[in-house]
């Protein structure tokens, strides 16, 4: 029997149930193509983070202990692939003549390195003038100093005479940060910045010069191991956290006091893990109510058929059928409905997972029987438990109605609801806090947490939102029949109110339509929106880290800033160079950046936003800079540390040109910036250019931002570096993408965008489209009696039409008033994911015209379908049904 009754299934009503499986083949495919996104993601957050760590370990010796036996453990510790020695001293202070002039600086650090360190870890020095090998200087203490290759500097010791070296090159040192950590010391110890005069000298040298030290002050001295490691990890950033941490605490108690590890590939592995979370909450938020939706669609579709299939369970309960072989049917039905639609499931999301993601976005075996596994709940839910209720609940004679009798909503409902919507408001507020974390990520600690009541913000808003629609319409179509059978007339003509009282009557499939059309629209619009904001945040760190389309970091202390600003505006593909000057001032006694700029023009070539000051716009505060040049923007940090109220007067330490010494400048406080191109996060300053010129007696230009109008980046960078040679340090835009500082924004969302927008397009379109054609396809013995009686083929239109409008401007009205609610919502709640925060919502406008045209389609293409079997012979039609 079975057999019999699922080949007539196929025969009679194969459309259905392929309805029915296309909506379970959507929300498998769904999920297993974002569970490869989401593995993708974290493969390639772990990857990134591991890319930009140059030295893994830096063991300190501790004091007293042999440095050779240390060397000998970090050697002999799995996964380690190079160690090498470094010599750490400090200096109390260094000089130099250059031309008539002696040049002096304060305390600074001296390193003695092994003569094949640069090979072992290539990244850690890069060399700008002279050789590579010998005697270096950093680039700031060789500006401090007005030294080059082949003058002679003077290195202090502590209660020793000095020893004089001779320059061999001057280099960078990108990792300084790093380099001349506390090693041990919680981050809140760690020094504000590295030394400012830092000399490298060959390992024989060093001991040399600085072995007598150790003994008198072996404060001032100590040694370090330098350690290469495997990057061969977990894919999962917090798996190899907790590999690269293990591996490092082992170390550590192998060395039995004897040394501390200085974990740089765990601490860049840290700060992925969260993002990894955040990557999770992605997952969430966006993909698993595109999976509700897919479920609820599939419900639709299977209730479509409800009364029909009611109708034929009566029939075969009077023929004698038992309720043990009619669940039997629908468990069958449902085991035909989950198979096929989670086989063309996994079949999509595996083409998705190679064109969208790569072979690395492919989904893995755990995300494809989970998905699975919500298609069978998803099939159970819409075949198998209706058809379990029906029997249960209904008679034979009640299962047999044609029209189903609609209960009338209690006021308990409408409470419901705004409750909802209440409790919705109330998360958001307090998810929207300064204080507020979504990820909780504790430095240095094994276990993440995650604030999951964020979580409740959107669900009630969907939850109160679909219900609201769902009122609101049924209210109308109860309430509101005389006023719609006005608006129907011209369409309708004298069945106006016919139409009207029909809508009303079996006003239940009406109602599904205009709710999932809401829903899929405000999922479609709000995804949309989010990507398109993700998008363009993921742009804008791009360009605060880099500054430019193309940035030019000119060495310290260079006086050809403004005749390299001439050179690079004369290449091709340049629009404009905007000149930043770079020093560094003390603000009592902490050693800041300070950036001067053209507040004329450097709104528009910085690309400044709004969002990086406080206390006015971007415009209002460079306007205060140009009519104040003694004005000051400060850090909130400095402005709070050092409580700051507008018009306080600031009094800086910056070097003079003139009398090559720290001189006092001073400044007034005019305004809070908080981000600004290529500053760093924490603490710096923005003043006038040419108040800073005119007090130091130094116009000389730090960087230079270059406008290429957005194309041809890495070209007009490789023309940079020819022209400007290998003193300048370029960087493009497109490099700086994937080297952002937050791994999961490096990401790019390509794929995923492309992914659930597709999604959100077909789900738009078949909740409008494929829910009224079956609506109506229930409706034909309807409309075919209205023939009989004398209905003409223009009145019957108008019903369709009547009907398929409804449906379209109530569900477009709820969907763009909840999507629009959604969007602030989400960007709201996962503002931990933009950095720096958006000042507006992108909306793509462009996508949300497409899907309006396809929901318009799809409605239309149901309304002709069902026009055309209205105006076919009435007899024709009852025959078939």
């Amino acid at each position: 029997m079975i057999r019999i009754w699922l080949a007539g299934l196929l025969r009679r009503r194969g459309g259905r149930l392929l309805g029915v499986a296309a909506g379970v083949a959507t929300a498998v495919a769904l999920l297993a193509a974002l569970g490869g996104f989401l593995g993708a993601t974290r493969a390639t957050m772990t990857a990134q983070s591991v890319r930009g760590v140059v030295t893994d370990w830096q063991v300190q010796v501790a004091s007293g202990a042999d440095a050779r036996s240390v060397l000998t453990t970090v050697r002999g510790t799995p996964g380690t692939r190079a160690a090498l020695p470094v010599g750490y001293a400090d200096t109390s202070g260094l000089s130099a003549i250059a031309g008539r002039t002696h040049q002096t600086t304060g305390p600074g650090a001296v390193l003695g390195l092994p003569a094949d360190y640069r090979t072992t870890f290539p990244g850690e020095i890069r060399v700008l003038a002279g050789r590579g090998d010998g005697v270096l200087l950093a680039q700031q203490t060789a500006a401090n100093l007005h030294a080059a290759p082949g003058d002679t500097v003077t290195v202090g010791r502590a209660g020793l005479p000095p020893v004089t070296v001779r320059v061999d090159g001057v280099a960078d040192l990108p990792h300084a940060d790093s380099l001349f950590q506390k090693v041990g010391a919680p981050p809140q110890a760690q020094p504000a910045a590295p030394p400012d005069n830092v000399v490298l000298l060959p390992q024989a040298r060093w001991h040399a010069a600085f072995d007598p030290l150790a003994k008198n002050r072996p404060d001032l001295v100590h040694d370090q191991i330098h350690a290469r490691r495997s990057h061969a990890l977990p894919h999962d950033p917090a798996a190899a956290y907790t590999a690269a941490t293990g591996s490092a605490h082992n170390t550590e108690a192998r060395l039995a006091g004897t040394g501390v590890v200085g974990d740089n590939l765990g601490a860049v592995l840290d700060a992925a893990r969260s993002d990894a979370l955040y990557a999770q909450m992605l997952f969430l938020f966006l993909g698993v109510p595109g999976a509700v939706l897919a479920g609820a669609l599939t419900t639709a579709v299977a209730g479509a058929g409800a009364t029909r299939r009611r109708r034929e369970q009566s029939l075969l309960r009077t023929r004698g059928a038992t309720a043990g072989r009619l669940l039997a049917l629908a468990a069958a039905e449902a085991g035909i409905v989950a198979v096929a639609g989670g086989a063309a499931g996994l079949g999509v999301a595996a083409l998705l997972g190679h064109t969208a993601f790569g072979t690395t976005g492919t989904f893995t075996t755990g995300w494809a029987l989970a998905a699975l596994a919500v298609g069978a709940a998803i099939a159970g839910g819409t075949v198998l438990l209706p058809a379990r209720r029906d029997i249960k609940a209904a008679t034979i004679v009640a299962g047999r109605a044609t029209v189903e009798r609609r209960r009338v909503p209690r006021a308990a409902w409408w409470v419901l609801a705004a409750g909802l919507l209440a409790g919705s408001l109330a998360v958001f507020r307090i998810t929207s806090r300064t204080n507020y974390a979504l990820v909780l990520a504790p430095e240095g600690t094994p276990t993440l947490s995650v604030n999951y009541w964020a979580f409740a913000g959107p669900a009630l808003l969907w939850t109160g939102g679909a219900l609201l629609v769902w009122l609101l319409v049924d209210l109308v179509l109860r309430r509101g029949r005389p006023a719609l059978a006005r608006l129907l007339r011209p369409v309708t003509g004298p069945l106006s109110g016919t139409v009207a009282a029909g809508l009303s009557r079996q006003r239940g499939t009406v109602l599904r339509a205009v709710v999932l059309l809401a829903l899929a629209v405000a999922f479609a619009a709000s995804t949309a929106v989010f990507n398109s904001t993700y998008r363009q945040q993921a742009g804008v760190d791009a360009v605060l880290t880099n500054g430019a389309d193309v940035t030019v970091t000119e060495t310290p202390g260079t006086t050809t800033g403004t005749a390299d600003a001439a050179k690079v505006a004369a290449l091709p593909g340049v629009r404009g160079v905007e000149p930043l000057q770079h020093r560094f001032a003390y603000v009592g006694p902490d050693l800041q950046d300070l950036y001067g700029v053209r507040p004329s023009t450097v709104v528009g070539a910085g690309r400044l936003q709004d969002a990086y000051f406080s206390g006015g716009t971007a415009r209002q505060l460079m306007d205060r800079l140009r009519h104040q040049p003694d004005g000051l923007l400060v850090s909130a940090e400095t402005a709070k540390d050092f409580q700051l109220r507008p018009g306080d007067q600031v009094r800086l330490r910056l070097p003079d040109s003139r009398a090559h010494q720290l001189r006092p400048v001073a400044f007034h406080f005019v305004g809070v910036v908080k981000e600004f191109p290529t500053a760093p996060k924490d603490s710096f300053l923005v003043a006038n250019a040419s108040y800073v010129a005119r007090t130091t007696g130094s116009g000389a230009i730090g960087t230079l931002l270059v406008d290429t109008g957005g194309t041809g980046q890495q070209a007009v960078a490789r023309h940079v570096r020819s022209a400007l040679g290998p003193a300048a340090h370029v960087t493009d835009l497109p490099s700086a993408r994937t080297v952002t500082g937050s791994s999961l924004t490096a990401v790019d969302l390509g794929g995923l965008t492309r992914v659930e927008l597709g999604f959100a397009l077909v789900i738009g379109a078949a909740a409008g489209g494929l829910v009224l054609a079956l609506g109506l396809t229930e409706r034909r013995r309807t409309l075919a009696l209205a023939s009989v009686l004398g209905a003409r083929g223009r009145q019957l239109s108008g019903f369709v039409w009547s009907e398929a409008a409804l449906v379209a401007v109530a569900g477009a009205a709820g969907g763009v008033l909840l999507g629009w609610a959604l969007s602030h919502m989400l960007v709201k709640v996962l503002s931990g994911v933009f950095d720096p925060p958006p000042a507006a919502l992108a909306v793509p406008w462009g996508y949300l015209a497409a899907l309006a045209a396809a929901v318009a389609a799809a409605l239309a293409g149901a309304a002709w379908t069902a026009v055309h079997h209205a105006r076919r012979p009435p007899l024709t039609e009852l025959r078939e049904l």
